[in-house]
């Protein structure tokens, strides 16, 4: 897992434990592709972190700010590691994205928010599958939280049921092996490609 372009390019970034699943680079490759110049100078904000690399990414690309937000306490301390290897700074939230939302989502505050949620997952057997992303597409706060030309760009599991959209316009929907990206807009905002 490394930073692909910009002032960190070609730098390996750490990677957390077992319990998360961080992008493949050829996916994070293609999103930054499909986002081109929206990056240089945006405000990101990283939602489900993992090791950070998507606002890491962002950042060595231009983006004038980036905020992650990571539950698990380990993992955050990979994301600080990760921001000091690659001489960049960003705040860095140990708490759950749901709440992070309800407290601090302020209008229009975030050009680009990247979210890769759990995917399906099963707590017991025979219960019925946490859609995570469904969740948090869900959300109340999250479409105002975007700037207006701002999008949401999702990472969930090609196979899972597409998450409810009604608050939503896609913009793209892009299947890479076992993920599926989909770039979002609230309706009536600019386009991405």
């Amino acid at each position: 897992m490394r930073v692909i372009a910009g002032s960190a390019g070609g730098l390996n970034l750490r990677a957390p434990g077992k319990e998360t699943r961080p992008t493949m680079d050829r996916v994070k490759e293609a999103i930054f592709s499909s986002l081109g110049e929206l990056i240089p100078e945006s405000r990101v904000l990283d939602l489900f972190a993992g090791s950070g690399a998507l606002g890491i990414e962002s950042l060595s690309r231009g983006a004038s700010s980036a905020t992650f937000v990571e539950q698990h306490g380990p993992t955050t301390a990979v994301i600080r590691q990760n921001l000091h290897l690659t001489r960049l700074s960003g705040s860095v939230q140990q708490m759950d994205v749901f709440r992070f939302l309800d407290l601090y989502a302020e209008e229009k505050n975030f050009d680009l928010v990247f979210a890769d949620p759990p995917y399906l997952k099963r707590v017991k057997p025979g219960t019925e599958a946490t859609n995570t992303a469904d969740q948090l597409l869900a959300h109340p706060k999250l479409p105002g939280a975007l700037s207006e030309s701002g999008f949401l760009i999702l990472e969930c599991e090609r196979r899972q049921p597409l998450p409810s959209l009604a608050r939503w316009e896609i913009r793209s929907d892009r299947n890479y092996g076992e993920s599926r990206i989909l770039i979002l807009a609230n309706p009536s905002q600019g386009s991405a490609e």
